[in-house]
């Protein structure tokens, strides 16, 4: 009977979420309903969702020069080499070894992910990290590949491959974050070697080809098979995960791993296929971090209340505090602990 009557109350809410960007089958009775997506639901929200953002683009593609959108329509993603100047970065990386500020980590396997907020209090800290945010080079190109104008979450990210007892990293499965165009970047300040966790792509496995949109009918299936409520718990394996083996059925060639120097930007479409690449042994990653993901079913590119620079990076300590209270009341799970005040050099 509680049941009955919890599923009626919330019906309309989660009707109204097939019409944003939520994207978890098992959280949303709906979004994960079986018949539903055997007869199209997740297709249609994924092939209306990539229209869109086609669209956007389209408008967006002025921002940034055309061999960069060239890469980025054919390959999903555009790496930078030295992309801030020499004294620039030096700045930027003695203020992040010397800043220690509050943070927060998540284990997923034997990896640890630790990020410190780019907030207000932080950028006065670090004021080379003020001037990367505020290049229009940087924000266009994360504003084209995300197909939106809206401002990205930015962190100092830590990446720790191996340092906990755990089973493997799922983030180094082959995988696609979510069901249409977002983005996520890197400007690594640390070297990242070919055996020490290299960010992996699917060259053009970003685009929506017939073959992906029946991956996706397929995925969305099995998934939908899932008892709800199982978003909470820790997760062996990525929902959204595709093997290598499915690559070519696809039509898509090996993944790459992409090995680079530090002062190397790389902005992706996580739309593509994915991944972190393995570690021979326990290895430390270090950059700035940023993500973008907003509602697909936008038309427009902007009027987002977020790019208000004031209320814009106070965005991060907003979406924690926020998982938290819907943690105690429980509806969702926060995977993002507190990790008290620390150096994004710390060892785990």
């Amino acid at each position: 009977m509680l049941s009955f009557v919890r599923h009626a109350v919330l019906m309309p809410f989660w009707l109204a979420q097939v019409f944003t960007q939520e994207k978890f089958f098992a959280r949303n009775p709906v979004i994960g309903n079986r018949w539903l997506n055997e007869h199209g639901l997740h297709t249609a929200r994924v092939a209306a969702a990539c229209r869109l953002a086609e669209a956007r683009r389209r408008r967006l593609a002025r921002r940034i020069p055309d061999e960069d959108r060239q890469l980025l329509d054919r390959d999903g993603f555009v790496i930078k080499r030295d992309f801030l100047p020499p004294e620039v970065f030096a700045a930027l990386l003695a203020q992040i070894r010397s800043l220690r500020a509050p943070a927060r980590q998540m284990i997923e396997g034997d990896t640890v992910t630790r990020h410190i907020a780019l907030d207000s209090t932080v950028l006065d800290l670090v004021p080379a990290a003020r001037q990367l945010l505020d290049l229009p080079q940087y924000r266009n190109l994360i504003s084209y590949a995300g197909s939106s104008a809206a401002a990205p979450m930015v962190y100092v990210q830590t990446v720790l491959s191996g340092t906990v007892e755990g089973a493997p990293d799922p983030q180094t499965e082959l995988h696609t974050d979510t069901f249409h165009p977002t983005v996520k970047a890197w400007l690594f300040l640390t070297d990242v070697a070919a055996d020490a966790m290299p960010f992996v792509y699917v060259p053009g496995s970003h685009r929506l080809t017939p073959q992906r949109l029946a991956w996706e009918r397929r995925m969305s299936i099995e998934a939908s098979r899932q008892p709800h409520d199982t978003y909470r718990q820790p997760q062996p394996r990525l929902t959204r995960a595709v093997s290598p083996a499915m690559l070519g059925e696809l039509g898509l060639p090996p993944p790459r791993a992409i090995s680079v120097p530090a002062n190397t930007l790389v902005v992706a479409d996580t739309f593509g296929f994915h991944a972190r690449g393995v570690s021979a042994t326990p290895a430390s990653r270090v950059e700035i971090w940023a993500i973008g993901r907003r509602n697909p079913f936008l038309p427009w590119t902007g009027l987002d209340p977020w790019s208000l620079a004031a209320l814009g990076r106070r965005k991060p300590l907003i979406y924690w505090k926020s998982v938290d209270l819907l943690e105690k009341i429980g509806i969702a799970r926060q995977r993002w602990r507190e990790r008290g005040t620390v150096s994004a050099f710390d060892p785990a």
